[in-house]
């Protein structure tokens, strides 16, 4: 995903930033512990969607 377009993406529960992971095609949302799936290049930004994390998910690591 192009580091552009990551700069203007927010989440869409709380409007933070979000954090890309190459290996598992997410972006994270570490204050909502939330992860959204990437398919096929493309952010699926819907909270029915995302994954919730537990608090010790290594996907919440700085």
């Amino acid at each position: 995903m192009e580091p552009r377009l990551l700069d203007i993406l927010a989440c869409p529960i709380c409007k933070g930033p979000l954090v890309q992971n190459r290996e598992q095609r997410v972006l994270v949302c570490r204050a909502d512990r939330l992860a959204f799936p990437i398919q096929d290049g493309i952010p699926v930004m819907l909270e029915e969607e995302a994954k919730l994390l537990a608090a010790d998910d290594p996907l919440l690591e700085r």
